[in-house]
C-alpha cells in the first residue's frame, strides 16, 4: 500500500492551482493519458518532484511530460528547461519530453504516436519492467 507523501503547503497550493487553471493543451492531453488511456500507464497532473511541477508524469516510466507555450521560446526560458530536465534526469532518473501547446491542440495524433513510442521505450528498460534475476 502507497503512503501519501506530505509536501509543502506551498507546493500543495501551486499544484492545485495548476489543475484549476489548466491550459487547453493540458486539458486535451490529459483526456488522452487519463485513466490509463495510453499504453495502460498511469499518468499524474501536475506531479511534484524535487521542487518542481511535472505537468504529467508517469511513475512506472519515469517519464515526465511538459507543455511548452510561448513564454518558453528564447534562449534564457530554453537554458532554465534544459537545466530542469538535466536535474531531473540525474537526481531522480525522469526523462522529460517537452511539447508545445500548440502540437498537442492542432496536431494531437502525431503528439500521441510520439508518446506512445517513447512511453513503451521507456517501460521496455524500466527496472520494473526487468524479470527478476535478469
Amino acid at each position: 500500500m502507497q503512503h501519501k507523501r506530505h509536501l509543502p503547503e506551498g507546493i500543495k497550493d501551486r499544484v492545485r492551482e495548476l489543475r484549476r487553471n489548466a491550459t487547453e493543451a493540458e486539458d486535451v492531453l490529459w483526456k488522452v493519458v487519463r485513466n490509463r488511456g495510453l499504453e495502460g500507464a498511469k499518468f499524474r497532473r501536475q506531479h511534484p518532484v524535487g521542487g518542481f511541477v511535472l505537468d504529467f508524469y508517469c511513475e512506472e516510466a519515469r517519464l515526465g511530460i511538459e507543455l511548452d507555450g510561448g513564454s518558453h521560446r528564447g534562449a534564457p526560458a530554453s537554458q532554465r528547461d534544459q537545466e530542469r530536465s538535466r536535474i531531473l534526469a540525474e537526481q531522480h532518473g525522469i526523462q522529460v519530453i517537452r511539447l508545445w501547446n500548440s502540437d498537442v491542440v492542432s496536431n494531437t495524433a502525431n503528439v500521441v504516436s510520439l508518446l506512445r513510442e517513447r512511453l513503451q521505450h521507456r517501460l521496455s528498460e524500466s527496472p520494473t519492467a526487468e524479470q527478476p534475476g535478469a
